[in-house]
């Protein structure tokens, strides 16, 4: 079976854009769950609504995969799920390597899903000497030391950095150094990388103030709505919050990553 480092998806090529390729993940999900349920065709309107968009985005995505459907009949399930999956680059097989096995790289190794959807675990890394040939998710952990041997004996084009911050740049260097072109990074920090190495960021104490923010708007809106009664706790909570001084006399703009 090939390995990444010679086979490269080829959604660029195809003139493909990132926003329909960030969607096809979506669309895989959910025929997948179609598949297993043994569907034969879907709608639009049903696969859409199952991926949460609209049917029109999902018609014009999947026009740039040439596929069209059938009219009253919908979309051939496991065709679809063989095209996109083909077009994403997983029908093949991608060596991944994990560096920084603590709590979350260790739940990310145990993580069952890379396998099914064409990514192997070749490698998990850590700095700490102690963690050296421990098994985790059945595979034993090697030193940083190794690193560059490790991505050479496994041709290694995507690693996933679990490190803490100050660490990562660092370890994204040296993969980048190596001959990695993709990196998720789990890292609280953003990673500065040359031209031709693309980095998806996952930053979940972000996405936790994307969601205060909301509740607080919808909080905002319920008080407008009952004519201000519930204005004086949103104002009361405020005050409170204005009291709780950070050691520097002022309250943190954003929460501590």
């Amino acid at each position: 079976m090939a390995t990444g480092r010679t086979h490269r998806p080829a959604t660029r090529s195809r003139g493909i854009p990132e926003a329909t390729v960030a969607r096809l993940p979506l669309y895989l999900r959910a025929l997948t769950a179609l598949s297993e349920r043994s569907v034969p065709t879907v709608s639009s309107e049903e696969l859409a609504a199952a991926a949460g968009v609209n049917s029109a985005k999902l018609r014009k995505d999947f026009s740039y995969l040439g596929s069209y459907g059938t009219r009253g009949v919908g979309y051939d399930v496991e065709y679809l799920v063989y095209q996109i999956s083909r077009e994403l680059g997983l029908t093949q097989d991608w060596p991944v390597v994990i560096v920084g096995i603590g709590n979350l790289g260790a739940a990310l190794a145990n993580y069952g899903g890379f396998a099914s959807r064409g990514f192997r675990v070749a490698a998990l890394i850590d700095a700490d000497p102690a963690m050296a040939g421990k098994p985790v998710a059945g595979i034993a952990v090697q030193h940083t030391d190794e690193l560059e041997q490790i991505i050479a004996d496994n041709g290694v084009s995507i690693g996933v950095i679990a490190t803490p911050a100050g660490a990562a740049q660092q370890v994204c260097d040296r993969l980048v150094a190596a001959g990695v072109t993709s990196i998720l990074n789990f890292a609280p920090t953003v990673l500065t990388v040359p031209d031709g190495v693309d980095v998806r960021k996952v930053d979940l104490s972000i996405e936790l103030q994307i969601l205060a923010f909301h509740e607080q708007r919808k909080a905002g809106e319920d008080a407008a709505h009952d004519g201000g009664r519930t204005a004086p706790a949103v104002r009361a909570a405020a005050t409170a919050a204005a009291d709780r001084k950070g050691p520097d006399g002022d309250v943190p703009a954003v929460m501590p990553a």
